[in-house]
């Protein structure tokens, strides 16, 4: 049978052909069979993880969408569902789980905490989003999302998968960096790509210091 949906449009099929084979893409296919398999990590940060939880509950139930294969390892998921506040202390795990997720994956930041810091944002030990840290493909707003927001959120995802290419995957360049450097928790978050700019600016303010004393050891004298 023809398949509309995949049929790529504009081919023409032979008459007597029609109605026993569909002509696509391998792309089409590729990412429509990615799209409709997709397998979330379980494992919940704060309230946006009893949402996530209602999802996949027989009342919502995101298994119509062929996602209720939730693993509990990071080697078997290709989508992170960060569901809550993601604190200072739980980010390097968050980054650690991450890199052990086969490409391609993908991240889905659910509610106000995880897209932004929500209301603890200026707080002292909660990081203002984990896109600061790992890259993000859909935000769901709300503190926390309805079950229904989630489902939106989900489906608008697979519509992105389907729109990939494989010859502009990233994760097919040669250049492709798979692995994300893992934060340091000391007095405070660490960022190992920011180690640099942190020794350009700790130069500056020793320099400065240092002018600052020679000066005023000059005035005294």
């Amino acid at each position: 049978m023809v398949n509309e949906g995949l049929n790529k449009p504009g081919v023409d099929i032979p008459e007597e052909m029609q109605n026993q084979v569909a002509i696509t893409t391998l792309d089409r296919i590729y990412n429509w069979s990615r799209s409709k398999s997709l397998w979330p990590m379980m494992f919940g940060l704060a309230c946006c993880a009893i949402e996530m939880m209602i999802t996949a509950s027989s009342r919502f139930d995101f298994s119509r969408f062929g996602m209720e294969v939730m693993r509990p390892s990071p080697r078997q998921a290709d989508v992170m569902l960060v569901s809550g506040t993601v604190t200072k202390k739980m980010i390097p795990q968050i980054v650690r789980l991450y890199n052990q997720m086969p490409e391609p994956r993908y991240v889905l930041a659910m509610g106000a905490c995880a897209s932004g810091g929500g209301p603890f944002k200026e707080g002292y030990n909660v990081v203002s989003g984990v896109d600061k840290f790992i890259p993000v493909d859909i935000y769901v707003p709300g503190c926390p999302p309805t079950p229904q927001a989630l489902l939106h959120g989900l489906i608008t995802l697979t519509k992105k998968i389907e729109t990939e290419k494989l010859s502009e995957a990233e994760w097919y360049r040669k250049d492709f960096e798979e692995e994300i450097p893992v934060p340091i928790l000391g007095p405070d978050l660490i960022d190992p790509r920011n180690f640099e700019r942190i020794k350009q600016v700790s130069r500056e303010q020793l320099e400065a210091k240092v002018l600052d004393e020679s000066i005023s050891t000059e005035d005294t004298l």
